[in-house]
């Protein structure tokens, strides 16, 4: 039975994620600012902001008491403040890359500790598309998905064999916050841009950390998984723009 931890498990990607591994019978914990939004049974909420180091090695240690042990990390929150790049504060792009990013590296740093004097383990991180191309008004928000790419291909290079990194980065996903902040004829707007039609569910992305997470998985190392229902497979991208949609935040978690 495996010890799985999970950052911005809370709701959405990250939810849906901890309750996969749940069903599967592993020993599930949420690592995230907020509680989860309703029950959550069998799922400790442990309160930490990814940004803060000493606190997620704080709860990974309390973690790892507990369990004797540390497989799987995810690392999953994140935020994203949508303005232009004349509007940018370095307040707020500094907010996106700590926790984006810097988010990623220190949670990973801490727990590929306890995975590589255990002889092994898997971090697994949330992208985005975003890190493929230019999406306007997410600069800081792009530049850090790209690098969470970049820092899984250093992790596998220098934790290989014992230790595999890989990362998920989903298109548009139909989370409670996309549901909240945008309307449905712009859900249908961005819909329309995908070749698959459609939203992917929490679910569907689970399912792919589910999977990356599995002994069927062991060959796979240093790689992004893109789940995007076909959005950069043509450049489809290309015209995103605001295209007259403009919510106020955009955070796929």
């Amino acid at each position: 039975m495996r010890t799985i931890v999970i950052s911005g498990a809370s709701r959405g990607i990250g939810r849906a994620t901890a309750e996969r591994f749940r069903r599967a019978g592993d020993h599930v914990y949420n690592l995230d600012v907020r509680p989860p939004d309703g029950p959550s049974e069998g799922i400790p909420w442990l309160e930490a902001d990814v940004a803060d180091w000493t606190a997620v090695e704080a709860a990974l240690a309390a973690v790892h008491r507990e369990r004797g042990r540390l497989d799987v990390a995810v690392a999953n929150a994140g935020i994203s403040v949508p303005h232009g790049v004349l509007e940018l504060t370095e307040a707020d792009a500094r907010r996106v890359v700590d926790v984006d990013l810097l988010g990623v590296l220190g949670m990973w740093r801490c727990a590929a500790r306890y995975m590589a004097a255990a002889g092994g383990g898997v971090l697994l991180a949330t992208g985005s598309i975003n890190g493929h191309r230019g999406f306007p008004r997410y600069a800081d928000y792009n530049a850090a998905k790209a690098g969470i790419a970049a820092l899984c291909r250093t992790f596998a290079l220098e934790l290989s064999p014992a230790v595999r990194a890989a990362c998920v980065s989903p298109g548009a996903v139909l989370t409670p916050m996309q549901l909240a902040e945008y309307s449905p004829e712009m859900l249908d707007a961005v819909s329309a841009r995908i070749p698959a039609g459609r939203h992917a569910a929490p679910e569907e992305i689970a399912e792919a950390f589910f999977y990356l997470a599995s002994p069927e998985a062991r060959y796979v190392t240093g790689q992004e998984l893109v789940i995007d229902g076909g959005e950069i497979a043509g450049g489809t991208t290309s015209d995103h723009g605001t295209g007259g949609l403009t919510p106020v935040t955009r955070q796929k978690r």
